[in-house]
């Protein structure tokens, strides 16, 4: 009988794999053969926050936590120190991808060319961000209305006119950012949802006008760290992979 078994465990194995090839059960945080050979890299290994730690802190306990394959952060935790995570690395030019999942009435956000300093209290200090929100904060209040905040969004300076659309609270979103040269794009679930080139001169104008004219240095690097923002009502992240270019 034993065959017979090793047979079965055979044909359903073979199945599986069969199954995963199709691309309908691929798993989570690894690397395809085709971004192996394009030069991908993985930043999050599924199981750890290796090449993680905390804004100004270092690698220390925090509120940010692996689980099922997923990075998130528990923003009511305590008895652990909370802040944005940001990569040990940094980066110039890149093409980064990301699965994000917000909880209700979440905000959060994806930081590049952050500048880990002292003098800098906050990662949004230095760092451009790719908005992520749980659409529901729309219908409470003004803020979130301005589409400059909604998600895929160069948050509070440029979005398309029409609403990029984020998949419901809880289901996941894929995200890219493409960095060269100090011009950025952010896509949302395939489309473009917001660029902004920070060598054209009304880039200086723009954060003359913004929420960041108090923050000197505010856009001014096309090189830093990759920060995570820790905010409100928690959110997780899958699938994050970087192609230096």
């Amino acid at each position: 009988m034993k065959p017979f078994y090793q047979l079965i465990i055979s044909i359903l194995f073979g199945s599986f794999i069969a199954v995963s090839c199709e691309g309908e059960l691929s798993p989570h945080n690894v690397l395809t053969e085709n971004e192996k050979a394009q030069g991908w890299e993985l930043l999050f290994d599924g199981k750890s926050m290796q090449g993680w730690h905390l804004y100004n802190r270092g690698k220390v306990p925090s509120a940010w936590f692996v689980k099922d394959g997923e990075l998130g952060c528990y923003p009511y935790t305590i008895d652990v120190k909370h802040g944005d995570l940001i990569t040990d690395r940094q980066f110039k030019n890149f093409e980064l991808k990301f699965d994000w999942k917000i909880s209700n009435r979440g905000n959060s956000g994806v930081f590049i060319n952050v500048q880990e300093d002292p003098k800098y209290k906050e990662s949004w200090n230095t760092g451009v961000e790719y908005q992520i929100l749980d659409h529901k904060l729309l219908e409470e209040g003004n803020f979130y209305k301005n589409p400059t905040r909604w998600s895929g969004a160069v948050y509070g300076f440029c979005s398309y006119e029409e609403d990029p659309k984020p998949n419901p609270t809880g289901e996941w979103n894929e995200a890219r950012i493409q960095q060269m040269d100090g011009r950025i794009s952010f896509w949302l679930n395939g489309e473009i949802s917001s660029e902004v080139d920070m060598n054209e001169p009304d880039w200086t104008e723009m954060i003359a006008h913004s929420e960041f004219k108090d923050s000197p240095d505010f856009g001014k690097f096309e090189k830093g760290h990759i920060g995570l923002q820790y905010w409100s009502n928690g959110v997780t992240f899958r699938n994050i992979k970087i192609l230096e270019l």
